[in-house]
């Protein structure tokens, strides 16, 4: 399997992985020095436990979250994923309180590799727009 396939089928583990929280996956797919910036926190987070604390932050604010890749392209060291976020605001989030309004949002995220086929990086487009509209708060 060429690095270009590998890629692909990490991000379909990947998809995976978020939507089940599955901890065993997040260490085996994001490298453990990856730092990742988020509204979730002041601080970068880091590795496979970072990446899943942002999941679970978005779990705070909508239960039944779900990230489904609509569309990929892939290079030898990087993915895009064009994700169809769903769920309903039933918790607070961002200091909203729930609205129980569901959202489909699209999301864009670049994820980059290092050689041993793991995340290092992922650059958000900005996805939160999409969710602070879906729920009335702008």
């Amino acid at each position: 399997m060429n690095l270009i396939e590998r890629n692909k089928e990490l991000m379909k583990k990947f998809e995976t992985m978020i939507n089940t929280a599955d901890d065993k996956l997040a260490q085996e797919l994001v490298a453990p020095d990856a730092a990742f910036y988020t509204p979730a926190s002041p601080k970068p987070l880091y590795g496979g436990s970072g990446y899943l604390s942002v999941v679970h932050w978005m779990r705070e604010g909508f239960s039944d979250v779900q990230w489904h890749i609509t569309d990929m392209a892939a290079d030898v060291d990087k993915v895009a994923v064009k994700w169809d976020l769903t769920g309903t605001h039933d918790g607070e989030f961002m200091g909203i309180k729930p609205t129980n309004k569901k959202i489909s949002v699209c999301v864009m995220n670049f994820y980059y590799f290092n050689k041993d086929g793991q995340v290092i990086n992922d650059i958000a487009a900005e996805g939160m727009i999409g969710i602070l509209r879906g729920i009335g708060a702008m």
